[in-house]
């Protein structure tokens, strides 16, 4: 979230795994200020969140150490950043720096360190907030924007319409069916990411099957994400079954305009959205419907 042109004398090193609670902290504080600003509302940090945030962290670090970094300034930590690879697939899960310090190089210094990853990928895919210094470093980067709706509200229950061909997945026994479809629509496995999924309380994986097309989706907190199917009418089933499933405010992230399968859900539903997000991205180009996770693409 910097986009400065001016360099500083910071530190750029590996995150480590005592690095953990720190980086949560800050990132935390970063997004909440910049909810705060934007007028978006701002998160409560319960306990459950920051275990949330935490195992983030702690699960990329421990599986893609490569692109996990930090940025010091004095021996405080005021950057951090987390990329992963899955085969062909560079995704970056987190760039937040300090509000003190942004517009000082931070950012790109970081974003460059995580970017050593990505020199052999086909494809890179960044989940990026509405701060324009983050599109700025992004498409600075090389990486072409594409502005994405944010759905926030209640689901009427009355108007949920009917659907067919989902059923309850399994996060152990379906775990292969979910990396062949997660191939076949965004050209890379889901690999690890479905057990960091798997292990939020409460978290649910739908599979889809039958003439429709096929797909899955992971149910958990507040929202349906990741999703991916073979055809509109897999994942529309998807989202609806998976919305059914949510009590109180639902979130709905990253809907760009390609998707239109989800932009006729949240119209139906009268969820109401807002372009208050963008993928940022480099050869990547899902040959099916897909809503990426924030946090592991």
């Amino acid at each position: 979230m910097d986009g400065g042109s001016s360099v500083v004398a910071v530190r750029i090193r590996p995150l480590l795994p005592d690095d953990v609670a720190a980086a949560h902290e800050l990132s935390f504080a970063t997004f909440a200020a910049l909810d705060e600003s934007v007028g978006e509302p701002v998160p409560e940090h319960t306990e459950e969140v920051r275990r949330r945030g935490e195992a983030r962290v702690r699960h990329l670090q421990a599986t893609d150490p490569g692109g996990a970094w930090v940025a010091e300034d004095g021996g405080r930590p005021v950057g951090v950043t987390l990329a992963s690879r899955r085969g062909p697939l560079w995704f970056l899960s987190l760039l937040t720096v300090a509000p003190a310090g942004q517009g000082r190089g931070t950012g790109r210094l970081l974003l460059d360190a995580a970017l050593r990853t990505a020199e052999d990928a086909g494809a890179a895919l960044i989940c990026s907030s509405e701060d324009p210094r983050a599109l700025h470093r992004y498409g600075s980067a090389g990486f072409a924007l594409q502005p994405a709706f944010r759905a926030r509200g209640t689901v009427e229950r009355a108007r949920l319409p009917t659907v067919d061909g989902v059923r309850e997945g399994s996060f152990d026994d379906d775990r292969d069916l979910v990396d062949a479809l997660a191939v076949e629509v965004r050209g890379a496995p889901v690999g690890p990411d479905l057990d960091a999924s798997a292990a939020v309380p409460g978290a649910r994986l739908l599979v889809a099957e039958g003439a429709q097309g096929r797909g899955y989706a992971v149910v958990r907190g507040s929202s349906v994400r990741p999703l991916a199917a073979t055809t509109p009418a897999a994942a529309r089933a998807l989202l609806v079954t998976g919305l059914a499933a949510l009590d109180g405010e639902v979130t709905v992230d990253f809907v760009t305009g390609g998707q239109q399968w989800a932009v006729g859900v949240l119209l139906e539903l009268r969820l109401p959205f807002r372009p208050v997000e963008s993928l940022a991205v480099r050869g990547f180009a899902p040959t099916g419907p897909y809503l990426p996770d924030g946090a592991y693409g």
